[in-house]
C-alpha cells in the first residue's frame, strides 16, 4: 500500500507501508483472544463453585482483575490492526514550491513558569524553529507566557538580538543543530574567529538572562532604550500571574528588521493573555486559543505549530516534511487532513532511560497503529495544524463571532498597526471568549485537564484525519523528567485529564465509536482509562502474596493444564509488547526499564490520579495544574547518570510503591523457607512464587533506596516506617481473614 501525489508523472511526496509485523499481530490476536476466553470460563467457573466466602472472594478479586486486562488488551489490539510506516520527500517538495508560493506558518510556543521552566530552554526553542530551512518572512513566532513575567520577556528580546547573527550564520554553514546550545555542546563545532564570537555573544545572553533570573528584576542597567522600558513598565505592583493585563509585545517584525546580512527576519511577538480572578483560566488551552485569536489578528498563517517551551527544533527541514502532507494535491487527502504530528523526544536520558521517559508506547507505538487507521491523536506539542481544522469539521465550518477571526481571512494592515494592536488586545481578554464557542466547537477545546488529548478526539470525531510523521532524526528534542516523583506527579496529571474524557460525553467508548469506529475508539479507550491498569497491578501484587504468606494457594497446581494457559497468557503479552518495543529502536534493558515503570504507576500515580478524580467528582477536592519542574541539580544529575533511582522525599505514591516492595520481599522469602523445609508447597504455590519473584526482581533498585543507599536520594526513613506499618497490619488482617474463612 502506497500513497504519492496525484499526479502520476510527479515525484512523490510521501509513501505509507504497513510494518512487518502487522501479519503477525492480525494471527496472533484470535489465538490470544481465545485463551483470554478461555480463562475468563476458568475464573468464573472457580467463583460459581466456590464453597465458602473467602474463595468467592479471591476468585471475584481475580476475575474483576482479567477482566480489566482483557478489556484493555482489546483497546490495544486496536492499534495492532493497521500499523504503517510512512516515509517524506522534502526535496521533492522544494521542486514544487519553485513554482508556487510557500504557505505562512504561525509557531506558538507555549510557557508558564520561568523557575520551573528555565527561559534559556525557551530562548533555544524559539531560536531554533526562527531558523527553519523555510522563507523566513513566512515565520511568525509567537510566545504564550502564561505566568505574565517580565523575566520571560526579557530573555525573549535578548533572543531577539542574538537572532539577527544566528540566523545567517545557520543559513550560511547549513547547520543541523539550529538550538544554539545543542549545536554548541555538539561534535560538529568547530573552531573559527566567526564561530568563536558567535558562541562568546550566546554566553553572553545566557549570563544575562540566569542573572537576571536569579534577582527576580530586570536591572536598569539591562534595559536599552524607552521602548524596552515602555514595555517593563507595564508590570507595576498591581500585575500578578493571576490578574493582569494583557501584553503584547512585538520583538522582532519582518516588514522592518533585517538580520545582519539584510535579509527579513521572522515575526517574533510576546503575549500574556488577560487574567482575572474572576474568570477561569482554562490552563493550556485557554492561553492556546488566546493565542490562536491573536494570532488570527496579527498574521493568521494557514498553518499552525504548537510546541512546548522546551521541545526545540532538532531538524530545519521539519516544516517542509509536514507540507508533504499538507500540500499533497490530491484534494481527497489534504481536504480532511487535520493535522500532522511528530512524536515527541527526549535529549539527556540516561543510556537505558531507567524511568521510561522516553514514553516509547505512548509516543511512538501507538500513534504507528492510529496511522493506519484515522491518524494519531494530538499529543500536546510538535503538531502541525491546519488552521481551518479548529473550526470545526471539514464539511462544516464554523463562523468565529468576528470575521476578522476566520480562518481564510487575509490580514492586510502592517503588524504593529494600531487597529492590528487594537483587535489583537480585543480577543485577548479574559471576558472574550463569554458566550461564545470557543473550547466547546472552535479551537483547542476545553473539559480536560489533558486538553491535548481531548481536542484530538474531537477533531477526529468530527471527520478529521491525521499523520504520524517519525523521521529517522528527531524533528523535536525535549526534557523529561528526571527524577521519579516529577514523573509520577506528570503521569498523575495526565490520569486526571483522560478520567475525565473517559466519563464526560465525549467518552472514546461511546461518543468515540459512534463517531469514528470501533477500533478508533477502542484505541483511544486504551489510553482513557490508563486508571484501570491500578487493579490488575494491586491485585498481583497484593493478593498472591498475602495468601502466600497464609499458604493459602489461589491459582492452579504446576501438574494442572490451567497453570500453562497463565503461562501462555503472562509470555505472549509480554512477547508481544518487548516485539512492540524492538520494532522501533528500543533495546531490552530499556524495554525491562519500561515494563518497570509500568508496574510502578499501576502502584502509584494510577490509583491516586483515579482517588483524585473520585473525589472530585464527589466535591472533595479540586483538579489542580502544576508545571513539572526542569531544573536539575548536579547531583540529582550524577546519580541519575549512574542509574539510580531518585527518591529522597516523602510522598504517599512511594508509601504504596514501599508497601508492595516490601510485602513481596517478605512473601518470596517465607515461599523460599517453606520449600527449604520440604514442605509440598512448590507444587500449589507455584504460580504465586513465580508472580512474587517477578516483582521482586522489578522492586530491586527500590530495595537499594531501603536498604543499601546513604545518598539523598535513598528512600526516606519515614516513608520506610510507614509502609512496613501498613503491611503488618495487612498482614494481621489476612492472617484472620483467611483463617476464619477455613
Amino acid at each position: 500500500m502506497s500513497t504519492t501525489t496525484a499526479t502520476t508523472n510527479a515525484p512523490p511526496l510521501h509513501t505509507v507501508k504497513p510494518m512487518p509485523q502487522t501479519l503477525f499481530n492480525r494471527v496472533f490476536a484470535p489465538i490470544y483472544a481465545c485463551a483470554i476466553l478461555a480463562l475468563l470460563y476458568h475464573q468464573a467457573s472457580n467463583l460459581f463453585f466456590s464453597t465458602t466466602f473467602i474463595s468467592s472472594s479471591i476468585n471475584f478479586i481475580l476475575l474483576i482483575s482479567d477482566l480489566v486486562l482483557a478489556f484493555m488488551w482489546i483497546n490495544t489490539q486496536a492499534l495492532r490492526i493497521y500499523p504503517v510506516h510512512r516515509q517524506q520527500f522534502p526535496e521533492n517538495l522544494k521542486k514544487l514550491m519553485e513554482k508556487s508560493e510557500y504557505p505562512g506558518l504561525d509557531v506558538f510556543i507555549c510557557t508558564a513558569d520561568p523557575y520551573k521552566e528555565p527561559p534559556i530552554s525557551l530562548v533555544n526553542t524559539a531560536l531554533s524553529v526562527m531558523a527553519y530551512d523555510y522563507p523566513t518572512e513566512k515565520i511568525s513566532v509567537y510566545v504564550s507566557d502564561d505566568g505574565g513575567s517580565s523575566l520571560t520577556l526579557f530573555a525573549l528580546m535578548e533572543a531577539a538580538k542574538f537572532a539577527a547573527h544566528w540566523l545567517p550564520f545557520c543559513d550560511k554553514e547549513k547547520i543541523i543543530d539550529r538550538s544554539p546550545e545543542a549545536f554548541f555542546q555538539s561534535k560538529q563545532s568547530y573552531f573559527s574567529p566567526e564561530l568563536d564570537k558567535l558562541k562568546d555573544m550566546y554566553e553572553s545572553m545566557k549570563f544575562k538572562i540566569e542573572h537576571v533570573l536569579e534577582r527576580g528584576a530586570v536591572d536598569d542597567e539591562y534595559i536599552n532604550g524607552d521602548q524596552d522600558r515602555e514595555a517593563f513598565d507595564k508590570w507595576t505592583d498591581k500585575f500578578t500571574k493571576h490578574d493582569h493585563p494583557t501584553v503584547i509585545q512585538v520583538l522582532l517584525d519582518s516588514s522592518k528588521d533585517r538580520d545582519t546580512t539584510g535579509r527579513q527576519m521572522p515575526n517574533f511577538i510576546y503575549f500574556t493573555r488577560q487574567k482575572s480572578k474572576t474568570f477561569p483560566h482554562h490552563f493550556k488551552a485557554g492561553a492556546l486559543n488566546a493565542l490562536l485569536r491573536v494570532s488570527a489578528a496579527m498574521t493568521n498563517a494557514p498553518i499552525v505549530l504548537t510546541l512546548d517551551c522546551d521541545m526545540y527544533s532538532n531538524d530545519p527541514q521539519t516544516p517542509l516534511r509536514a507540507l508533504c502532507y499538507i500540500s499533497d494535491p490530491d484534494p481527497q487527502f489534504n481536504s480532511k487532513l487535520g493535522y500532522v504530528q511528530f512524536p515527541q523526544r527526549f535529549r539527556g536520558l540516561n543510556k537505558y532511560d531507567i524511568y521510561a521517559c522516553s514514553y516509547k508506547r505512548l509516543y511512538e507505538v501507538q500513534p504507528i497503529g492510529f496511522d493506519g487507521l484515522m491518524g494519531p491523536n494530538y499529543l500536546g506539542s510538535g503538531c502541525f495544524f491546519s488552521r481551518r481544522a479548529l473550526f470545526g469539521g471539514p464539511l462544516a465550518l464554523v463562523p468565529p463571532e468576528i470575521s476578522e477571526l476566520r480562518p481564510d481571512h487575509v490580514v492586510d494592515t502592517p503588524l504593529q498597526s494600531q487597529s492590528t494592536l487594537a483587535l489583537a488586545h480585543q480577543v485577548a481578554k479574559c471576558d472574550y471568549e463569554e458566550h461564545t464557542l470557543w473550547g466547546s466547537k472552535i479551537g483547542f477545546r476545553y473539559g480536560s485537564l489533558s486538553e491535548d488529548f481531548l481536542t484530538g478526539l474531537r477533531m477526529n470525531c468530527e471527520g478529521w484525519k491525521s499523520i504520524f510523521c517519525h523521521p529517522k532524526r528527531a524533528a523535536f528534542l525535549g526534557d523529561a523528567p528526571l527524577t521519579l516523583i516529577d514523573l509520577l506527579t506528570q503521569q498523575k496529571r495526565w490520569t486526571l485529564g483522560v478520567l475525565q474524557v473517559g466519563f464526560c460525553k465525549y467518552s472514546p467508548i461511546t461518543f468515540g465509536v459512534k463517531h469514528m469506529g470501533l477500533l478508533m475508539g477502542l484505541g483511544y479507550a486504551q489510553s482513557t482509562f490508563w486508571a484501570s491498569w491500578s487493579i490488575p497491578v494491586v491485585t498481583y501484587a497484593v493478593l498472591p502474596q498475602l495468601t502466600l504468606l497464609n499458604e493459602v494457594h489461589i491459582f492452579p497446581k504446576a501438574s494442572d493444564p490451567w497453570f500453562l494457559l497463565h503461562v501462555f497468557l503472562f509470555l505472549g503479552a509480554y512477547g508481544q509488547d518487548f516485539l512492540d518495543f524492538i520494532l522501533i529502536g528500543g533495546s531490552i534493558k530499556s524495554w525491562w526499564n519500561d515494563q518497570r515503570i509500568w508496574h510502578i504507576r499501576g502502584l502509584t500515580c494510577y490509583i491516586f490520579g483515579f482517588m483524585e478524580f473520585f473525589l472530585t467528582t464527589l466535591g472533595f477536592s479540586r483538579f489542580g495544574f502544576n508545571v513539572t519542574s526542569k531544573n536539575i541539580d548536579d547531583e540529582l544529575s550524577k546519580r541519575y547518570d549512574q542509574e539510580m533511582f531518585e527518591f529522597g522525599v516523602h510522598s504517599p505514591m512511594f508509601v504504596t510503591l514501599t508497601m508492595a516492595a516490601l510485602l513481596n520481599l517478605s512473601a518470596l522469602v517465607k515461599g523460599m523457607i517453606d520449600v527449604c523445609r520440604g514442605t509440598s508447597i512448590i507444587e500449589g504455590a507455584l504460580m504465586q512464587m513465580l508472580v512474587t519473584g517477578f516483582a521482586v526482581v522489578n522492586c530491586w533498585p527500590i530495595y537499594g533506596a531501603i536498604f543499601l543507599r546513604s545518598d539523598k536520594g535513598k528512600m526516606p526513613t519515614e516513608t520506610t516506617l510507614t509502609a512496613a506499618f501498613w503491611v503488618s497490619l495487612f498482614y494481621l488482617a489476612s492472617f484472620f481473614i483467611l483463617n476464619l474463612g477455613a
